[in-house]
């Protein structure tokens, strides 16, 4: 049996094939000192020998493991730098996983519901899994997208007993769609001094105190607690996106309203505070 042409050195080209890289990597290798440069034959280009292509080999072993090309020359080198290159790459990586992980849920949660409620947090889209299909309105998922946005998800996960709510009960559902109309209307042609803002908001606190006395009788609020408790219990198992403060994100969030709107919100808050102080003994579950 005869063997192929096992050439002594090989051109450049035949070592990036081999290593399963680029020449214009071999190059980089030389500039920075990883990889010693060969000396050049009679046509002026670099050989490359057996103990050459062994070194490229580890790097690029190496490299595909994610360790950066200094601390594969402090591994080279015999320096101690590749340990701690290795502890923290083990530490991205760790994270990455729990990236993908968390991804691969979120798709899951979203083929699931069949709806972008699949891409709020599990607390937030798991408390309206059992809403019928398409009960929620687009203008509700934003609603509950801003408010996790500022809140986080435990204060979207509160929010959701409100939607509940509305899709269960159609007078309020009915009652909450002439206000938001009659909100609309605030607009900068009227003045912030208008009497019939101060007869809005009464209108709008004795809905939102309606809604939360729907809420109380239905023990939505008892089953969120248990949810939030649970929640608890895996605190920091998971990585959220940046978060905020509440102020802060307030303060980033435009909603164009008008000074009559304004006005109209900070009644709203005012006579919900009075409402909340003088508050009924809630009804048990």
């Amino acid at each position: 049996m005869h063997l192929p042409a096992i050439p002594r050195q090989v051109k450049i080209g035949d070592a990036a094939a081999f290593a399963g890289t680029t020449p214009r990597a071999i190059r980089h290798y030389h500039a920075i000192g990883l990889l010693a440069e060969p000396e050049r034959g009679s046509d002026n280009r670099r050989r490359y020998g057996y103990d050459d292509m062994v070194r490229l080999l580890w790097i690029r072993k190496m490299a595909d493991a994610g360790i950066s090309l200094d601390d594969i020359r402090a591994g080279f080198e015999g320096t101690t730098g590749i340990e701690q290159s290795l502890a923290r790459l083990e530490e991205s990586l760790a994270s990455k996983a729990a990236a993908i992980e968390a991804q691969q849920a979120a798709v899951h949660r979203l083929r699931e519901s069949g709806s972008p409620l699949g891409l709020l947090s599990p607390l937030v889209s798991g408390r309206l899994h059992d809403l019928p299909p398409g009960s929620l309105r687009p203008a509700d998922l934003d609603t509950l997208l801003v408010t996790e946005r500022i809140f986080g998800p435990q204060g979207a996960a509160a929010q959701a007993s409100r939607f509940t709510v509305l899709v269960t009960y159609p007078e309020l559902r009915a009652e909450e769609d002439r206000l938001a109309e009659a909100e609309g209307a605030l607009d900068d042609t009227m003045s912030p001094d208008d009497p019939s803002i101060e007869d809005l908001a009464a209108q709008r606190c004795a809905h939102e105190t309606a809604l939360g006395a729907t809420i109380d009788r239905s023990c939505l609020d008892e089953a969120l607690d248990e949810l939030l408790d649970q929640d608890d219990e895996h605190a920091g198992e998971e990585e959220g996106e940046a978060r905020m403060s509440v102020v802060e994100a307030i303060g980033k969030m435009p909603y164009d309203f008008s000074p009559a709107r304004v006005r109209y919100e900070e009644r709203v808050i005012e006579l919900l505070y009075s409402a909340d102080q003088d508050g009924d003994t809630p009804r048990p579950c």
